[in-house]
């Protein structure tokens, strides 16, 4: 009875924190503006560094001083393309997703773009194990509840925001994305013009279960 008990509690919390991120969820509104061809104002977070990454020019200069408290808030990056990657090490559509959003970033942050994987209900241990597995390169920061879920209206994990340099969300990706998917979010976080990334009919490939 103690072992059946034992091996259950792993189970329960993670049925606990599924429950907790998707229920606690506001109604979110950046889709909505994104569907009438509006960027929104991002929603913001202030977070603890899980990996500052390798920057490298052009965004060294930029984003080195954000890093210097081991905390990074999203206002601090104004001025710079950010990609924002809702991610669990227990996330399976998290892994499927993680080299492409690496070989991406490699390429983009050439253009200025920075990346940002914001790691949440996780354990420490086992979100640094992930990140050496795929072998990330890109600045990851780490929410140890789920208040940047809830502020950004999260239905699930993975999903990817596109802000422009001037802090608006101009394109979201729900579920395990594409490389056609990251393209078209980068351009658009590029040139501050909202796009509405469609998923062809498929529907989104959660690492959570969506509200019903």
């Amino acid at each position: 009875m103690r072992l059946l008990v034992a091996l259950s509690l792993p189970v329960v919390l993670l049925a606990g924190l599924t429950y907790g991120l998707l229920t606690d969820a506001p109604q979110a509104t950046i889709d909505e503006g994104l569907a009438r061809a509006e960027a929104v104002e991002a929603p913001g977070f202030e977070l603890p560094v899980l990996r500052e990454g390798t920057l490298g020019a052009p965004l060294s200069p930029t984003v080195d001083p954000a890093l210097a408290d081991r905390r990074v808030a999203l206002e601090e990056l104004r001025g710079t393309p950010v990609v924002i990657n809702f991610w669990a090490s227990w996330c399976d559509p998290c892994r499927a997703e993680a080299p492409l959003l690496e070989r991406t970033w490699r390429q983009a942050h050439d253009r200025g773009v920075l990346f940002v994987g914001l790691n949440q209900q996780d354990f420490v241990d086992d979100a640094r194990r992930f990140l050496r597995e795929f072998d990330t390169s890109y600045l990851n920061v780490r929410d140890s509840g789920n208040e940047a879920a809830r502020r950004w209206g999260l239905r699930g994990l993975p999903e990817t925001f596109f802000v422009d340099s001037d802090g608006r969300v101009v394109a979201h990706i729900v579920g395990e994305a594409s490389a056609a998917e990251l393209r078209d979010g980068v351009e658009a976080a590029l040139s501050g013009r909202p796009a509405r990334i469609d998923r062809d009919g498929a529907g989104p490939a959660f690492g959570l279960r969506p509200v019903e």
